[in-house]
């Protein structure tokens, strides 16, 4: 990772973050929100994380999983928080949450959408590695693949979880089948954006696992995002196009 300096001439935190990579999210602001204009797919998959967040959250705060605020009276991260598609509903099951992403002109849009909203989300334009303080839920949700050192990047996300904390990180995996349904199909026929993805920095779970451990985090559970014609995006034991891990620190 680079080291980059602050106009006062002090060294800055080393940052993941790939300017190319953000100008590309960043192009797509302004309609991050419709659910039919370039981030659809985002759309559809937000439903199915937010259901393994949830789950994963009743099960490691043993909540009841008929409460609508969970996570009141706790603090959430969502690293790459985009326009705030996930951002808005951690909101809503109580937490108090800051969003951060590296493209400044996606955050305007999240502080915008929540206004409307009514909801009190802290947003931030920067990279994690420059985030001071702890949080009980970090979320960072088809992030890694986009940043320049994965193994730094996951390294920053478990300073910032709190003790007893619980990461949850989605990412693709690197296989012929989520290249040919991500890039081939997904980006060749309009569905992606085309320049979103790099198979060359998808990771697979073996690897995942990997990064976390040498992180200090444990692994607990890993859930794939699977696709079908008859049930669309859904979650599913089939972990060959995306996945879903939730980790805690090691004791």
């Amino acid at each position: 990772m680079a080291e980059t300096s602050t106009r006062e001439g002090l060294p800055r935190p080393p940052t993941s973050v790939v300017p190319e990579e953000v100008r590309q999210f960043a192009g797509h602001a302004r309609d991050w929100w419709d659910p039919n204009g370039s981030e659809a797919m985002l759309h559809k998959l937000n439903p199915v994380r937010l259901k393994y967040i949830r789950d994963m959250i009743d099960q490691h705060w043993q909540c009841d999983e008929h409460v609508r605020t969970p996570l009141e009276g706790k603090t959430a991260l969502d690293v790459g928080c985009g326009a705030g598609l996930l951002a808005e509903p951690l909101a809503r099951l109580g937490a108090k949450v800051v969003g951060i992403d590296a493209a400044p002109e996606l955050i305007a849009v999240a502080r915008e959408h929540a206004a409307a909203m009514r909801l009190e989300i802290d947003y931030r334009a920067g990279a994690v590695e420059e985030l001071k303080g702890q949080f009980d839920l970090i979320t960072c949700m088809e992030v890694i693949e986009h940043v320049a050192d994965p193994a730094a990047f996951v390294t920053a996300l478990s300073q910032r979880l709190a003790p007893g904390g619980l990461l949850v990180l989605s990412t693709p995996n690197a296989t012929g089948w989520s290249k040919l349904l991500m890039i081939t199909l997904g980006e060749g026929l309009g569905r992606i954006p085309k320049g979103t993805h790099d198979f060359d920095k998808f990771i697979n779970p073996e690897r995942m696992k990997l990064l976390l451990a040498a992180a200090g985090l444990e692994c607990m559970d890993v859930e794939g995002i699977a696709w079908s014609p008859t049930r669309g995006v859904h979650l599913s034991d089939d972990v060959r196009l995306n996945y879903l891990v939730a980790a805690i620190p090691t004791a």
